[in-house]
């Protein structure tokens, strides 16, 4: 299988690299395995694109790699990833109160990225500095960080978004792959019942429910989802949900679904999944056994 994984990038593939947006760990390794390397990297228009990446001979998953030559990066106290080094920008044109606000007195780019840096120099970025979440346990969640694992793991969404502020739990909004559903649903017994019939058929709700509860064995209790909905139509460009490089409008989506939100932390509701611990593997497949409760 892998053989002819390679086969299908010529033959002559040395590595890939990766930046624009987070690669999951496990993906990167599945490549690995496979005898593909992908080298994450990192950086932003403000740093003349590339300020760290990692190298064919030096290279960590999970990480965007050491700096290159002249970059510079710390850790602010909150957190907040800070670079300096030749490629930093001076300012923004004719825009003086925007740059004090991005650069330090000393020069230092402010990345709005959360991060830690290794005794080795591997930078690892967790989150949006402004996309934290703090419960009302006062436990910090990085939104991003569980929407790639369970992106990594489900392959019938193509978007999910964290929620939580204030709240003394963690939710989420799935939005479905139309694409990859409508196969499953075939498949399934379930024939070609439009998208919003689909997200709210209890196989669906029973299928995601499956995906959250193995994304949630790899995380701190805290950071653990306890009830979902799956949304009624994809995340798209066309309805301001995504930038043009589809990266998640987290504010904007979670504006407009802010009732079924809140409904998700009152008990009444019908639109709430409870996610029940995993019992043991049955006859239909691990994922046959998981099933939701409706709160």
């Amino acid at each position: 299988m892998f053989a002819k994984l390679r086969e299908r990038f010529g033959g002559r593939l040395r590595f890939f690299v990766s930046g624009s947006a987070a690669l999951s760990p496990e993906v990167a390794e599945f490549f690995h395995a496979a005898g593909v390397l992908v080298l994450e990297g990192y950086g932003l228009t403000e740093t003349s694109a590339a300020s760290f990446v990692n190298r064919p001979d030096q290279f960590r998953f999970g990480s965007v790699g050491q700096p290159l030559p002249g970059s510079r990066a710390r850790i602010a106290d909150d957190g907040e990833i800070l670079i300096a080094g030749p490629g930093v920008m001076r300012g923004y044109h004719n825009l003086p109160e925007t740059t004090a606000a991005a650069l330090t007195g000393d020069g230092w780019f402010r990345t709005g990225d959360v991060g830690e840096v290794d005794d080795e120099g591997f930078l690892r970025i967790t989150d949006r500095i402004k996309d934290l979440i703090k419960t009302s346990g006062g436990k910090y969640v990085a939104p991003q960080s569980i929407e790639i694992a369970f992106k990594a793991v489900c392959p019938f969404a193509n978007e999910i978004v964290v929620y939580g502020e204030g709240r003394p739990y963690c939710t989420a909004l799935v939005a479905l792959d139309g694409e990859a559903i409508a196969e499953w649903t075939a498949d399934n017994g379930l024939g070609r019942l439009p998208f919003p019939e689909l997200a709210a058929h209890d196989q669906v709700r029973a299928l995601i429910a499956g995906y959250i509860q193995e994304t949630n064995r790899r995380l701190p209790r805290w950071e653990t989802i306890k009830r979902f909905a799956v949304l009624r139509r994809e995340l798209t460009v066309e309805e301001g949900d995504l930038t043009p490089s589809l990266k998640l409008k987290r504010r904007a989506v979670t504006a407009k679904h802010r009732d079924l939100l809140e409904s998700l932390y009152d008990d009444e509701s019908a639109a709430t999944s409870t996610l029940i611990p995993r019992p043991p593997h049955s006859s239909g497949g691990p994922r046959a056994a998981w099933q939701p409760n409706a709160a």
